[in-house]
C-alpha cells in the first residue's frame, strides 16, 4: 500500500513546488490536490464535514496549474487531482489539460473525478444536479475517446461533437488512471467504467472491510482520501487491499506545513518497518 497526501493549496498556504520538493525528499509516493472553482455566495449545499465551510474552500488554487509547476520541480511524485470537478467543466479543455499534465510529468498524473456536493456551484456552471451523474458517465466515456484515437467523435445525450483530432495524447497508456471519488454509488459508477474508486476514509478500523465490500472482487484499485495518522487506521486499510492511502494535510503556511509533514513522515516511516 502506497502512502501520499492529500490537501488544498491555496494563496494562504505552503506553494504547490514547495509542498511537492517537500513531499518527494520524504519519501510520500503523491500528492492529491482538491478543486473548487468558486464558492457562491448564497448557499444551500450542507458542507459534507458539517458546520461552517472552512476558509480552504474560498480560496484554493486551480489544481492543473498547479500540479504543472510541483511536475516542474520532482521526478517521482505522483500528481493526483482529488477530485476533479468534472461535471463543472468543459471537456475538451479538460482532456487537453489532463493529457499536458501527464506529457510534462512524464506520466505522472492520476486523474481523480466526482460530481460534489455543492448543488449551487454546479448551477453557475449550468450543470443539472439532477443528471450530474449521467452527465460524469459520458464525460469518461467522451474523454477515452479524445485520449485514445486519432480521429475522436462522440455522440450522446449531453456531450456531443463531430470527428475532431485532438493533441497531445498522454504518456500513459491507454491513459492516465481514472479513480472515481464518493461513496457507494461511486463505488458502483467505478465499476461499471472499469477504474478505481476514492472512497473517504473511516475512523474505525473495525468499520473498513464493510466499507470496501461494494468493491470487493473486482479486481479495480481503491485510492482512499483523508485517512488519519494511525497505524491501526493505516493497517485496517493495507489488509482490506488497497492501492494508496492519503493523509490530509491541513492547509498551512509553509513553515507549519514542513514540521507536520516531518510528524507525519516519521510516523509513517515507523509504521512501514513494524509492518
Amino acid at each position: 500500500m502506497q502512502i501520499g497526501i492529500n490537501t488544498f493549496v491555496t494563496d494562504e498556504g505552503i506553494s504547490g513546488p514547495k509542498l511537492g520538493q517537500a513531499l518527494e525528499e520524504r519519501g510520500f509516493e503523491s500528492l492529491f490536490l482538491a478543486e473548487h472553482s468558486h464558492i457562491p455566495a448564497s448557499r444551500e449545499s450542507p458542507y459534507p464535514g458539517g458546520g461552517e465551510l472552512p476558509r480552504m474552500y474560498y480560496r484554493v488554487l486551480d489544481p492543473f496549474v498547479t500540479l504543472g509547476a510541483v511536475a516542474a520541480v520532482t521526478e517521482k511524485l505522483l500528481l493526483g487531482s482529488g477530485v476533479t470537478l468534472l461535471i463543472q467543466r468543459d471537456l475538451i479543455h479538460t482532456a487537453k489539460e489532463v493529457a499536458t499534465l501527464d506529457r510534462i510529468s512524464n506520466g505522472r498524473f492520476v486523474f481523480g473525478v466526482g460530481v460534489g456536493w455543492n448543488r449551487e456551484e454546479m448551477a453557475d456552471h449550468g450543470t443539472d444536479p439532477r443528471t450530474r451523474g449521467a452527465l460524469l458517465d459520458e464525460q469518461l466515456a467522451a474523454l477515452r475517446e479524445i485520449w485514445t484515437k486519432d480521429l475522436a467523435e462522440y455522440h450522446g445525450r449531453f456531450i456531443d461533437f463531430d470527428p475532431m483530432y485532438a493533441w497531445p495524447k498522454p504518456v500513459q497508456q491507454p491513459h492516465p488512471p481514472i479513480f472515481i471519488g464518493g461513496g457507494e454509488a461511486a463505488a458502483k459508477r467505478a465499476v461499471r467504467h472499469g477504474v478505481g474508486w476514492i472512497p473517504v476514509a473511516l475512523t474505525d478500523p473495525t468499520a473498513i472491510a464493510a466499507q470496501l465490500a461494494p468493491f470487493n472482487g473486482n479486481d479495480l484499485p481503491v485510492s482512499v482520501v483523508g485517512v488519519a495518522p494511525d497505524p491501526a487506521i493505516l493497517d485496517a486499510y493495507a489488509e482490506a487491499g488497497v492501492q494508496r492511502v492519503t493523509i490530509s494535510l491541513p492547509t498551512r503556511p509553509e513553515d507549519e506545513s514542513l514540521r507536520t509533514l516531518d510528524d507525519f513522515a516519521k510516523l509513517v516511516d515507523r509504521y512501514l518497518t513494524l509492518r
